[in-house]
């Protein structure tokens, strides 16, 4: 194994699962489990578990599951040896070195490392002669000193090579400046030179504190307006938001989403730290489970023109497929929050903030503006797409009162809104019924277990009778001696081959297998084999004995089959042969 068992069974005991899984979901105790909001995907009732003394946790909705090192992976989006070395430190253990590993780790390391140098270079340059410009536009757009600090807002000096010089002088080579996305390459030459260039800089920092990129913002009219730092192996814009690093530790109970990093750093400044920002992209559905480990409402403030419009009609459906509610703040009197703030004040913004609109409200006002009521069939097209709206509302009381608030605006009655409605909503449940007896119908569901899209036992006898003595083993390892001449071979289910043969070994290392300690494993793996192990009960001895006789014996017939269908082609070979002669 990578790396030695004595440390990972350590590693495992020394972090408690309910302990680091409890720091992104907020767990509360029924029975000897505990239960919250699953953090992999959008839910308004908790259905993910966590099992303390089997160290696993499993979400019955989404059907993700594993032990502490695979829940690490998954809420940080780290390879197994990053996890590994993130819950060593949070543990205070030392890492054993593995070149394998330590390689690309040592990367990161150092492009953590550079990015951060980078960052204190970019400040130094603000307050330099050479960033007096970049100075002065901050303190032209209202940004304090304290503001500037609390961001590390720094400059990029108008040369080509300012920062690869100083980064270079402090031992970093041309092919980390290149690995970094803080350089660029030269089509003619091949020489490296700075990508960012008379610009005001704003470092990426992630909720660990790593600063792993940069935005930088011309200060004139030119284009691009921003200019961000490509993917890199630290940095994944899909993955990350602005100032989150600082808006997680807000006690407003809400977050602000908004479209620019100018205006999350003035919304901060002016008392609102729950600001976040996107990174150049487009809200994501990484994005909104992101929020969702850190708050259950966001405000959603995107610019009032057609396109900050459709953004928020796209983002919408993304957040609340992630758990959150979502608020609609439609800016008056000024184009962004940034103007806003600088215009009115933290006061006016809090009532707006305070009057903001919740998405059925947004939506309804959305789908209201497309239509001239005075023309009736205007208003039926009005009618008809507002009650499809309302008829996707789970709360019967919504749809009542909505529905009011419907009938009102189109001057009609509000019977002809609410059967209007029950029609819709007949026609959404119809399809989702059609939807679901699809997924129920579908051949491949009676070949393997619910969650597991990749693991299918093609011998369905010898499939379960597998998977019953995996759970098992890992519930009660010492059976493994009584599991005499079964040999990995004779498994017919793939996953549970390896499985077995990695039990065996540890187990002839003197070492335990767990969930958390079985390698080369994909998540859907990890997954299946979690749901199995969760729901296996106490081991019936006789039953488990009879699993080794089924999963032998399916083998003996497999192998005989096989021998029979090999010796028939043969034969046919030969009479081919002996007609042609």
């Amino acid at each position: 194994m990578a790396f030695p068992p004595s440390f990972l069974d350590e590693l495992v005991a020394r972090n408690p699962i309910e302990e680091v899984v409890g720091q992104y979901v907020n767990l509360k105790r029924s029975g000897s489990n505990l239960f919250g909001l699953c953090p992999f995907h959008g839910e308004k009732t908790a259905s993910f578990s966590v099992s303390p003394d089997k160290g696993i946790y499993y979400c019955f909705g989404c059907h993700k599951g594993g032990g502490v090192i695979n829940f690490e992976m998954e809420i940080e989006g780290l390879s197994y040896p990053d996890a590994v070395r993130a819950l060593a430190k949070r543990a205070g253990m030392e890492v054993p070195e593995d070149e394998q590993y330590q390689s690309r780790y040592r990367q990161q390391e150092r492009l953590w490392a550079l990015s951060r140098e980078a960052a204190r270079f970019f400040v130094s340059q603000l307050y330099a002669p050479a960033g007096a410009e970049g100075l002065t536009y901050a303190r032209k757009r209202g940004m304090t000193k304290s503001t500037l600090t609390k961001f590390g807002i720094g400059f990029a000096p108008n040369t080509w090579t300012a920062l690869t010089d100083a980064m270079k002088a402090k031992g970093y080579t041309d092919e980390e400046l290149k690995e970094s996305g803080l350089v660029s390459v030269s089509s003619k030459n091949g020489r490296i030179y700075d990508r960012f260039r008379n610009r005001l800089m704003f470092p990426i920092i992630d909720v660990r504190g790593n600063v792993i990129g940069f935005g930088g913002r011309v200060m004139d009219d030119s284009t691009p307006k921003y200019l961000n730092s490509p993917e890199t192996i630290i940095f994944n814009k899909r993955k990350n938001l602005f100032a989150l690093n600082l808006a997680k530790k807000s006690k407003l109970g809400y977050l602000i989403l908004v479209e620019g990093y100018m205006d999350a750093v003035a919304l901060h400044q002016y008392g609102f730290d729950c600001a976040v920002a996107s990174l150049g992209t487009s809200l994501t559905e990484e994005h909104a489970v992101l929020l969702s480990r850190y708050t259950q409402q966001v405000v959603l403030i995107y610019d009032g023109d057609e396109a900050g419009q459709n953004a928020t009609r796209r983002a919408i459906p993304m957040l609340e497929k992630a758990g959150l509610q979502v608020k609609v703040l439609k800016m008056r009197d000024a184009k962004d929050p940034d103007e806003f703030l600088k215009k009115y004040g933290a006061d006016r913004f809090k009532l707006l903030l305070e009057e903001s609109s919740n998405r059925v409200e947004y939506q309804l006002g959305a789908i209201r503006g497309k239509y001239d009521l005075r023309e009736d069939e205007q208003k039926v097209r009005f009618l008809s797409e507002a009650a499809e709206l309302i008829a996707g509302l789970p709360n019967a009381v919504q749809r009542e009162v909505y529905g009011q608030r419907v009938a009102e605006t189109a001057k009609v009655s509000m019977e002809a809104v609410r059967m209007e409605v029950e029609r819709s909503r007949k026609r959404i449940l119809t399809r989702e019924k059609r939807k679901q007896e699809q997924i129920d119908l579908a051949p491949a569901s009676m070949l393997q277990r619910r969650g597991s899209t990749k693991v299918t036992y093609d011998n369905v006898k010898s499939g379960k009778a597998e998977e019953y003595l995996i759970a098992a083993l890992l519930t009660e390892p010492a059976l493994l001696g009584q599991c005499g001449t079964l040999k990995a071979e004779d498994f017919s289910v793939p996953l549970y081959e390896k499985v077995y043969r990695q039990i065996t070994a540890r187990d002839h290392a003197g070492y335990t297998a767990s969930i958390d300690t079985l390698a080369d494993l994909t998540p859907d793996e990890t997954s299946h084999l979690t749901g199995i192990y969760r729901s296996f009960g106490t081991v019936n001895e006789q039953a488990f004995l009879d699993c080794i006789q089924t999963i032998q014996s399916e083998h003996r017939t497999s192998s005989v089959q096989t021998a029979d269908d090999l010796m028939a082609v043969r034969e046919q070979l030969k009479q081919r042969k002996g007609m042609k002669s």
